[in-house]
């Protein structure tokens, strides 16, 4: 913000100086009819100065210059009116926003009013964005369920296309949020969000099967098979994906409470499953899971093992708080922050990789908080 202030500063003050000594004759020249007229729309930025403009995206800072312009009273993008701010008009400059709203009518026009009572029509086109699909708050949702969709430009009419080519249901539409009944024939894939202006594919993967290294489908490793939820009961979350894990009892700080995971040797289907690139490249990768707390998760650590030799009893911490109201979420953490934790940089082992959760830290906790597909997946789908 303080740079936005400073960049509408210093640009404003440049051309009052610019223009100080012919400001009286084109004061004038407009006080008696001057024609206004726009010579061309340029970016803000002094260093740039030569950038020209035949559009602009909504909410961008912009210059309008000519002459005779400081009589504006109203500026219209398409059928969109702009906010003007006396302090950044003079007769041969406006600053003004590019209007966020989307228009109705578009015209590809830049209109200006006048108090003479002149207006002024401009070649000018508002670039309105496409549909930015950023993430899910649960990766995982049934079928004739509501998936929540984060992002922007969600500007109606729209659709929801599922891999498998059905399209969902539209329950609620904002700007930043979007919600939509799960279709049957969805497939674990990405999904595209298309408006009137574009359309884009998600990064991410709904119902993501790739590269699952903890799943309880079926169960592998050395601890606690016992937390395995097959047949939900009252109480249990729902299903979201077959099995998944339930981790149910207070346990005290420093305690030492594994939860799953275990040796290469005794997960064969599931410690391979890490890819070659996400050990050599993390950065171009992210840990995910989905997690359930039916009580919130307030103390105490889980420590998350995964692509290791062996056990790494400090590293990767997750850490409190974290509250789903129980309700599936999927968690996303960055893999280069998970391989930065570890004492030993994790090399390619094609004979697989140690895995661990492991509840250990400060704090008691009266756990309830499930798991399920710990995962780790390319950031950008290609």
């Amino acid at each position: 913000m303080k740079t936005l202030f400073k960049s509408i500063v210093y640009f404003f003050l440049a051309f009052a100086m610019g223009s100080m000594f012919t400001s009286c004759n084109k004061e004038a020249d407009s006080s008696n009819g001057g024609e206004p007229t726009i010579s061309y729309v340029r970016v803000t930025n002094p260093a740039s100065s030569d950038s020209l403009l035949i559009g602009a995206a909504q909410g961008k800072l912009v210059a309008i210059i000519g002459e005779n312009l400081g009589g504006a009273t109203e500026m219209w993008f398409n059928d969109q009116k702009a906010n003007l701010n006396p302090t950044f008009i003079t007769n041969t400059s406006i600053l003004v926003n590019v209007p966020a709203q989307i228009p109705l009518a578009i015209n590809n026009k830049l209109k200006i009013n006048f108090s003479n009572g002149k207006t002024l029509l401009y070649d000018f086109k508002v670039q309105i964005s496409k549909p930015a699909v950023g993430s899910m708050v649960s990766e995982f949702v049934n079928e004739g369920e509501v998936a929540t969709i984060r992002g922007d430009f969600f500007y109606a009419p729209l659709t929801v296309t599922f891999t498998g080519g059905v399209t969902g249901q539209l329950v609620s539409v904002a700007d930043k949020l979007l919600e939509v009944r799960v279709p049957a024939g969805a497939l674990p894939g990405p999904i595209t969000v298309k408006t009137n202006f574009g359309e884009t594919k998600s990064n991410f993967w709904f119902k993501d099967n790739r590269n699952i290294f903890i799943s309880s489908d079926p169960y592998e490793g050395w601890w606690n098979s016992s937390y395995v939820v097959t047949a939900p009961g009252a109480g249990d979350p729902p299903k979201i994906s077959g099995n998944y894990i339930r981790f149910k009892k207070p346990i005290g700080a420093w305690s030492w409470n594994e939860v799953a995971g275990g040796p290469a040797s005794a997960m064969p289907a599931h410690s391979k499953n890490i890819p070659d690139a996400a050990i050599l490249k993390p950065e171009d990768y992210n840990l995910k899971f989905e997690v359930n707390t039916v009580k919130p998760y307030t103390n105490n650590v889980l420590k998350i093992n995964v692509a290791l030799s062996a056990e790494d009893n400090d590293a990767y911490l997750w850490k409190p708080p974290y509250d789903t109201k129980g309700q599936w979420q999927t968690v996303i953490i960055p893999f280069e922050e998970v391989i930065a934790s570890y004492k030993v940089r994790p090399t390619v082992n094609p004979a697989g990789y140690w895995s661990r959760l492991l509840f250990h830290g400060p704090g008691d906790l009266d756990a309830d908080i499930s798991f399920d597909n710990f995962r780790v997946v390319p950031k950008i789908s290609k």
